[in-house]
């Protein structure tokens, strides 16, 4: 799998999102701010390939004597953050508790290092090949954030107000969502995995929960007011399409409560939501791993697992999903 150049969509009054060509682990969306007096990126590219060709399409939008000097990253997971290495001198802001989700991810160069030298005949080493195999962090080095901050935090980019939330665990511990009032614009981060039904996207991944969290802070969303939603992965949604995504995370919460509720294990929770095939359209269903797993430890107050243990058990259950007659196999409705 090759990763071909993002696109750039002109969101209006110095606003762009650039947004992956195709779907899948790691495929970010970003965003770019543009003012006479300053230009500043919300959230990075995975890769320094991908963030080298996030930054030239910047370059071609900015005026004179402008450059990209401050990074917005919405969470620490490293496909929004990684590629913040191409701006060397930029100010990185994030949340104060954003911090402990960067203790908790490999490095770049450990991440490397599990993807090239993984065994690609077990379940854990040929789903990390197969995914993420196209990245090369090889010479990237961890990315340090310069500023931290609590509660809300209001920026200035020449006539524009940038408006930054930081938000309770959900996606992750430490996420945040920025609201562009002078474009009518926010940038959600992970709170939103977006599927329209001409451009189907991907099932979240939420790290953190619970979902009722998440389900809030879509929430947060639509109570700015703002008419265009970027969401972290897939395409640009309106209002309504932040509803439908809303209806979705409720009924993984009610189906992983049921479950949990009859001492269903989380794995196999995951499995029979799978199975019930509600979202057929959605890619990455074993990601539903994860978010159940979290949802669950949420309920029994336990604590997250190591991350390789984590997709340990995704890659076990994608490769379920890839036999004919797996136990996970959903059905079409």
């Amino acid at each position: 799998m090759s990763i071909t150049r993002g696109d750039v969509v002109d969101l209006g009054r110095g606003l762009y999102a650039w947004l992956p060509p195709k779907r899948g682990w790691g495929l970010a969306n970003c965003g770019l701010l543009v003012s006479p007096r300053g230009a500043l990126w919300i959230d990075t590219p995975y890769d320094a390939v991908l963030a080298g060709q996030f930054l030239a399409e910047s370059t071609k939008r900015l005026p004179d004597g402008v450059h990209v000097d401050r990074v917005i990253v919405t969470h620490a997971n490293g496909d929004h953050f990684w590629g913040a290495g191409v701006l060397p001198d930029a100010e990185i802001i994030v949340t104060r508790e954003a911090r402990e989700h960067i203790h908790y991810e490999p490095t770049p160069k450990q991440q490397h290092a599990l993807v090239t030298a993984g065994n690609p005949a077990t379940p854990l080493g040929g789903y990390l090949a197969r995914h993420f195999g196209p990245f090369d962090w090889s010479r990237t080095e961890p990315v340090v954030p310069t500023t931290y901050f609590t509660g809300e935090l209001e920026l200035t980019l020449g006539e524009y107000p940038v408006r930054i939330s930081a938000l309770p665990p959900a996606h992750t511990t430490g996420d945040l969502m920025v609201h562009l009032p002078a474009q009518d614009a926010v940038f959600t981060g992970d709170i939103v995995f977006s599927s329209t039904p001409g451009q189907p996207g991907d099932h979240p991944v939420h790290w953190a929960g619970p979902l009722s969290n998440v389900i809030a802070a879509c929430e947060r969303v639509l109570d700015t007011g703002a008419e265009t939603v970027v969401p972290g992965h897939g395409p640009i949604l309106d209002r309504a399409g932040v509803r439908d995504h809303i209806v979705y995370l409720e009924y993984v919460r009610e189906r992983a409560h049921a479950f949990h509720t009859a001492g269903i294990p989380a794995v196999e929770a995951a499995r029979r939501v799978i199975g019930e095939g509600r979202y057929p359209e959605l890619g990455l269903p074993e990601r539903l791993v994860v978010t159940i797993g979290s949802e669950y430890r949420q309920l029994d107050g336990t604590e997250l697992p190591g991350v390789l243990q984590v997709m340990t058990e995704v890659a076990e259950v994608a490769r379920e999903l890839e036999q004919p007659d797996g136990p996970a196999r959903p059905t079409k409705r």
